[in-house]
């Protein structure tokens, strides 16, 4: 099974990172379904380490703003949803659930700190990468952004549970005035090689 060129049109070759949002809400319904869609993505020993926080009240949005650059605060304050991408650290507690045919994998991290935030780290990032791909599918824009403090995030966010801020996500439906020129990218000859 694939998917049509239009579908790749959508996810990739036509999908831009929007800048300004039309003033269109997203509701708690369509929220919900683009996590029930994420979760699906593959992560090893299925860690599933992403956490999700959905920023769109005006108090949400006030306690995240002094984390900001300044390149991002408009687009930011905008946006219907700004979504910070997280992961637990802690995510291997909840390997008896999420990987129960091995009763041993939650000691591969408990006795590996390394290996823990190895995997929380890169697997959390696999999944904000599928929260993006699906929120396209699904008919939304999204604006992936990394200009911001994170221990503030952290702070602001995160000091009950510890989880860990990787980067934001603007959600909505984007304007195309505020979008730039299509940026190149690099020739497959000059990003990959056989071996």
């Amino acid at each position: 099974m694939t998917i049509d060129a239009a579908g790749l049109d959508l996810l990739f070759r036509e999908a831009r990172t929007h800048n300004k949002w039309k003033p269109d809400p997203i509701s708690d319904d369509t929220l919900r379904e683009l996590y029930e869609v994420t979760k699906w993505g593959p992560t090893s020993a299925n860690s599933s380490p992403a956490r999700f926080v959905f920023v769109r009240t005006k108090e949400g949005k006030e306690k995240l703003a002094p984390a900001l650059s300044s390149g991002n605060m408009e687009k930011t304050m905008t946006a219907p949803v700004t979504v910070i991408v997280a992961y637990d650290p802690k995510f291997y507690e909840h390997l008896p659930k999420l990987f129960p045919h091995n009763p041993d994998a939650t000691s591969w991290f408990t006795s590996n700190d390394s290996l823990a935030a190895t995997t929380a780290f890169r697997n959390g990032t696999l999944q904000g990468a599928y929260l993006m791909i699906a929120a396209r599918a699904m008919g939304l824009d999204v604006g992936a952004m990394s200009g911001f403090d994170n221990a503030k995030v952290d702070a602001a966010f995160f000091a009950h549970n510890g989880w860990r801020s990787n980067w934001l996500v603007n959600i909505g439906y984007g304007d195309p005035a505020g979008l730039f020129n299509r940026s190149p990218r690099l020739s497959f000859d000059e990003a990959t090689q056989f071996a």
